[in-house]
């Protein structure tokens, strides 16, 4: 039976996640605490992976409860602990620093930072699917992998690329089910150039995009819906979740079904 092996969320947009047990579901379909904030720079960009490599070499713990981020800054011997809420002003001094330009900590705890902002449900993947992937590239490990693709949810107890079944024909959508939460399958996640990277340190993996795209292609399971595919470089599932959702717990554990495929 599937079901629900791992949550992960990511507080700060670009910084590293938290596993937790159990994650709720926002009325804007988005998980609690997921990318709930960002770092922007002057021009209002943001200041992520994609655009500055550098963040990979931060390090951040989270205390969701006491809502408070842990940073280690490269050559401090010590961690510096800031309140998420009360002492934005001094963590954006301490990143503007870090990054030698000025940025700002912004946050939208309604539907966080994300890069779909058609589809805010949480990324699904099986840790089959991610066992595999990382197997095309010797020397990472499935942490590493994990580290690099970010993904919220993860089901075990199915084969590699069992999530390709929870996305169909463009514009046909999912029913999916995990514990009591609905979910809507939409499309298999285009991947940018973060995954490319070594997560702790930047430097990037030798043709990581070209390899990764071949063997995706050569393992596409032989029932999955082409048309999403104008490339390759493509894993995982970005969803969206009803109304009837809003409010409902994600728990470790919980069993997944699909509705309609």
């Amino acid at each position: 039976m599937p079901y629900l092996a791992k949550i992960l969320l990511y507080p700060v947009k670009s910084l590293d996640g938290v596993e937790v047990k159990n994650a709720r579901v926002l009325a804007s379909a988005a998980l609690q605490h997921d990318r709930e904030f960002a770092i922007f720079d002057e021009q209002g960009r943001f200041v992520n992976g994609k655009r500055h490599a550098k963040i990979h070499l931060l390090r951040a713990q989270f205390a969701l409860l006491n809502r408070t981020i842990s940073l280690q800054i490269p050559g401090s011997d010590s961690q510096k602990i800031f309140h998420l809420d009360e002492e934005r002003q001094a963590l954006e001094a301490t990143l503007s620093d870090f990054f030698g330009f000025a940025v700002t900590f912004r946050q939208n705890s309604l539907m966080g930072f994300p890069d779909d902002t058609d589809s805010l449900g949480p990324t699904v993947i099986s840790t089959a699917t991610l066992a595999e992937v990382t197997s095309w590239f010797p020397g990472l490990s499935i942490d590493e992998m994990r580290r690099r693709m970010r993904i919220n949810i993860e089901i075990d107890g199915v084969p590699a690329f069992w999530e390709d079944q929870l996305f169909s024909e463009q514009d046909d959508l999912v029913s999916f089910r995990v514990g009591d939460v609905d979910f809507f399958g939409v499309k298999p996640c285009q991947r940018c150039i973060v995954p490319t990277r070594d997560s702790y340190l930047g430097e990037a993996y030798p043709n990581f995009q070209k390899i990764f795209a071949t063997q995706r292609q050569a393992t596409l399971p032989n029932w999955v819906a082409l048309s999403p595919f104008n490339h390759f470089y493509r894993l995982s599932v970005n969803t969206h979740l009803p109304p009837s959702s809003a409010g409902k717990i994600l728990k470790i554990g919980d069993e997944v079904n699909i509705l309609t495929q």
